[in-house]
C-alpha cells in the first residue's frame, strides 16, 4: 500500500531543500550494496529528523538502529558542534559502511556507534536525552519505547520510524505489525506524552515527553 499518493511523494521530495552530496552518495551506495536499502531513510525523512534535532536543539541523541548512519547524519547535521549521537547497531557490514561515511563528514565527530543488541545497549544507558530516534527490529518497539521513555528528559522528543508499516496496521497479523500497532496503541493512551503520527514515507511517530 501507497501510504501517500506517489505523485504527491515526489511533489514533496522535489520540494523539500536537498541534503548534502554526502547523504546523497550515501544513499546511492546504500541501494547499491545492500540487500535492503528500503530501510534507508531518505531525503524526506532525514531533513524532517534534521530539522527536529534542529528546533528542539537536542544535544544529546540517542538512535536505536544506525543502518548505514544516513539518519544519525542527518540529525548531527542540525545539533550544535558539542552535540553527541549515540546510535546503537547490531550489523558489523552496515556500521562499517556507516562508520566510512561518518569519518568523510564534518558532522561525524558527533557520532559514536554502540555495537551489540539495542536492548542490552539502552539498559546501561543513562539519561538524560533530548531526543531519541526508534528505527530497529520492530518486534522490539514497545521495549525500545518504554526504555526510552525513562532516558528522555521531560520536554524531550521520541521519533519511532514505520509506524504505519505499508499499511499493515490497519489490519495486523505478523508478529512485526502486531508489534507496531501495539506501540502505537501504547502510546496513545499514555498520559506521559503527547503525540502525532505523521505520514512522513512509512510513518513517523513524533512524541513529546511532558514536562
Amino acid at each position: 500500500m501507497d501510504i501517500v499518493d506517489p505523485d504527491l511523494e515526489k511533489y514533496a521530495f522535489d520540494h523539500t531543500r536537498p541534503e548534502p552530496e554526502l547523504l546523497r552518495r550515501l544513499a546511492e551506495e546504500t541501494r547499491a550494496k545492500m540487500q535492503m536499502p528500503q530501510m534507508l531513510t531518505g531525503r524526506l525523512e532525514g531533513r524532517t529528523l534534521k530539522l527536529l534535532a534542529q528546533v528542539s536543539g537536542a544535544r544529546r541523541v540517542l538512535e536505536i538502529g544506525t543502518f548505514t548512519g544516513y539518519s544519525a547524519l542527518s540529525m548531527a547535521e542540525g545539533m550544535p558542534e558539542d552535540g553527541k549521537v549515540l546510535t546503537c547497531e547490531i550489523e558489523p557490514v552496515h556500521a562499517a559502511m556507516a562508520q566510512r561515511y561518518f569519518d568523510a563528514s564534518p558532522h561525524g565527530k558527533k557520532i559514536e556507534i554502540r555495537m551489540g543488541p539495542a536492548l542490552e545497549t539502552i539498559a546501561g544507558l543513562q539519561g538524560p536525552f533530548d531526543l531519541a530516534f526508534i528505527d530497529a527490529d520492530k518486534e522490539n518497539y514497545p521495549a525500545y519505547y518504554e526504555r526510552t521513555l525513562e532516558l528522555i528528559r521531560p520536554g524531550g522528543l521520541i521519533l519511532v520510524d514505520n509506524t504505519l508499516w505499508s499499511g499493515l496496521v490497519l489490519k495486523p497479523h505478523d508478529r512485526e505489525s502486531i508489534a507496531i500497532d501495539a506501540v502505537n496503541k501504547r502510546i496513545i493512551r499514555d498520559d506521559r506524552v503527547e503525540n502525532v503520527l505523521l505520514t512522513v514515507r512509512d510513518g513517523l511517530q513524533v512524541v513529546r515527553k511532558k514536562s
